[in-house]
């Protein structure tokens, strides 16, 4: 019996075989673990937004300055996004809406995969990187405690997450501001005042 052993850790040493090595599968199992609880923590998926009308208030700039600009948005995210009755073409803020909606987490066509956390104003994040769906990849990073979305890292930008809100079961960030990822300030400020799931796409608008 003694010998069998001796010849089984011999192999294992000569094969570069480790029984500590994480296989790749329970990173995966990590990922999709992670994963339900972020969707949890947005009120699970059947409550996801998945097409609503929000009343928003925003303005560009270094700072903030309140009230900002008042406007109202239909959006399903992350193909169209209208501004009365003028679908938006080519924006990529409905990406941004599709994260932090977390649609694009459920999007069959999604990779996700986990990333390593980061400290970000003063807060530890862990981290979600997203391919397949959108490109380039994208980077969401959540709240360890609640599992809510703080930031997202997207081309050049970053967007930080705040002030949670609840709407007909679903949870979202009600605050956003923009920043630069090269000079790390900030340029454009966004809030959501109200949203109203829809059922249907108004009449008046057209995909």
């Amino acid at each position: 019996m003694k010998q069998f052993v001796l010849v089984c850790c011999l192999a294992l040493f000569l094969f570069g075989i480790s029984p500590t090595v994480v296989r790749s599968d329970d990173k995966e199992t990590k990922t999709k673990e992670f994963v339900k609880k972020v969707i949890a923590a947005g009120g699970g998926e059947e409550k996801l937004l998945t097409l609503f009308r929000m009343t928003e208030q925003y303005n560009s700039g270094k700072k903030l300055v309140p009230p900002g600009k008042p406007r109202i948005s239909v959006v399903e995210p992350p193909r169209y996004w209208w501004i009365g009755t003028k679908e938006r073409g080519k924006e990529p803020a409905k990406i941004a809406v599709w994260a932090w909606t977390l649609g694009i987490l459920t999007d069959p066509k999604s990779k996700i995969e986990l990333i390593s956390d980061i400290n970000d104003d003063d807060k530890p994040l862990a981290g979600l990187r997203v391919t397949g769906s959108v490109n380039p990849a994208l980077a969401m990073y959540f709240n360890k405690s609640n599992y809510q979305l703080a930031r997202v890292d997207w081309r050049s930008h970053f967007y930080r997450f705040s002030e949670w809100k609840e709407h007909d079961g679903a949870k979202y960030p009600s605050q956003c501001v923009i920043y630069t990822r090269s000079s790390g300030k900030p340029w454009f400020f966004h809030e959501v005042m109200s949203i109203e799931r829809l059922k249907k796409l108004p009449e008046e608008l057209a995909r």
